[in-house]
């Protein structure tokens, strides 16, 4: 139970009158912070969601060129199948076994720290862990090496998002809670593209090095960023379970709404994960010409556009409709569109390939709203662990939803096949999971789970 009503805060009116009480950002008698310091708050969780975007997709488009480097002798006199099956099950491992494991064990850590020792201590820590983690990258000579650092990657990226979206949804009013977030989602995501653009002009080793060093950079940054005052007041009354993430799987009420809350965003992570990195696997498989397979990296830069433009329809739709439950079916309505674009019209020529990865990336693009869902579902006490652990959890599906396709794709010898059941499961999830959701849009964030 929780110390607020069971809607975890006061219900939503079709005209909500506003908030009496002086918002944080409003006040300076208070001792709340200022506008600015608000607004600070949010380009730096957006810059900072950037940088670990950049990151957490950058091996997915040096994967082909790193390994084919590292694995030079493996590779020695296999043929092109060969080394394209090789590559990819290397890749699987890699990427979305070690990595997402260590998204997900970062997830639990960070989340829980943020909800004892504060926000702050995340944003700075986490951005520290996984820029090391990818200069570290750049000097890797094994697979051993890379999976290792991989993993520590994963688990410093783990932090940055819900940490962010934590912050920012707790000092932005609770009427443009929604655009805040929105904002940094969709500036975010824009990372990939960047990545994309990097890979383009310098090799993989050097592109890891500048991932490395924005990070580090952006640590500047954060040192005029204030605290949460919810989090304060939480530490100062001595709140009771303040990062007690066992609470998130009792009772049964609080456990159906971790569950769908996280349920709703695995067709995203299916799409990245599974249908735009192995691309080059699954279109030719449909037919499209070996002449025309289609790169992974250009398939990740152009999903991404649509990702970062979904993020911002998706947003903006939850505020217009003053629903994040509403928002995520009609996405999720347009994501069976997209998957069903894919695997007809994308195989009949490169360009109509790339056009519906596209669009397949903005019915996916409901991240913004994910993310707010995942921070505005629960009590103060812990909204840092459920925002930081559900996304990484998301990702995590990478591993079985990756793993599945692999083994399916062996099985029947048809990666398309392989990817159509995988999707034909996770996506009729997702979509019964929104059921399981309660409306959270404009709701008070200031309670307790008990």
């Amino acid at each position: 139970m929780a110390d607020a009503p069971p809607t975890a805060g006061p219900p939503v009116q079709d005209d909500p009158a506003p908030d009496p009480s002086p918002s944080p950002a409003s006040d300076p008698s208070s001792g709340a912070p200022s506008n600015r310091a608000v607004a600070l708050v949010v380009v730096v969780a957006a810059l900072g969601y950037f940088v670990d975007i950049f990151d957490l997709l950058l091996f997915g488009l040096v994967r082909k060129t790193s390994l084919q480097e590292i694995m030079a002798d493996e590779l020695a006199g296999k043929s092109a199948q060969e080394v394209d099956a090789l590559l990819a099950s290397t890749g699987i491992w890699l990427d979305n076994i070690l990595q997402t494991t260590g998204l997900l064990v970062g997830g639990l850590a960070w989340g829980i720290i943020a909800d004892r020792y504060g926000r702050l201590k995340v944003l700075f820590g986490s951005i520290l862990c996984y820029s090391l983690a990818n200069l570290a990258n750049a000097f890797v000579t094994d697979t051993t090496q890379y999976g290792v650092l991989r993993f520590v990657a994963g688990f410093g990226l783990a932090g940055e998002l819900g940490a962010g979206i934590t912050l920012v949804s707790e000092l932005v009013s609770r009427e443009r809670r929604g655009l805040a977030t929105t904002f940094v989602a969709a500036v975010g995501i824009l990372g990939a593209v960047a990545g994309y653009f990097v890979t383009r002009f310098f090799d993989w080793r050097t592109a890891f090095i500048i991932g490395g060093v924005l990070g580090l950079a952006l640590l500047a940054l954060r040192i005029g960023v204030v605290e949460s005052g919810m989090f304060l007041k939480a530490e100062h009354a001595h709140v009771r379970h303040r990062g007690a993430f066992w609470l998130l799987f009792w009772p049964r009420e609080r456990l159906k709404r971790y569950l769908s809350t996280v349920l709703i965003a695995v067709p995203i992570w299916f799409v990245v994960g599974v249908l735009v990195k192995y691309c080059d696997r699954i279109m030719p498989s449909l037919g499209l010409p070996e002449a025309d397979k289609p790169s992974p990296a250009k398939a990740i830069m152009w999903c991404y556009i649509g990702l970062a433009l979904g993020d911002l329809g998706s947003g903006l739709l939850s505020q217009w409709m003053r629903s994040r439950r509403r928002a995520i079916a009609v996405f999720h309505g347009l994501t069976v569109v997209g998957l069903a674009l894919y695997f007809t019209v994308a195989a009949t020529s490169l360009d109509a390939f790339y056009a519906v990865i596209c669009f397949v990336g903005f019915a996916s693009g409901y991240w913004a709203v994910f993310a707010t869902i995942s921070a505005e579902q629960f009590g103060t006490n812990l909204r840092g662990t459920a925002a930081t652990t559900a996304p990484n959890v998301v990702r995590w599906s990478a591993a079985w939803t990756g793993g599945a396709w692999l083994w399916l794709s062996g099985a029947w010898n048809s990666p398309w096949q392989a990817a159509l059941a995988v999707g034909v499961v996770v996506l009729p999830l997702a979509m019964i999971a929104t059921l399981g959701l309660r409306e959270s849009y404009g709701t008070d964030l200031e309670f307790n789970e008990e």
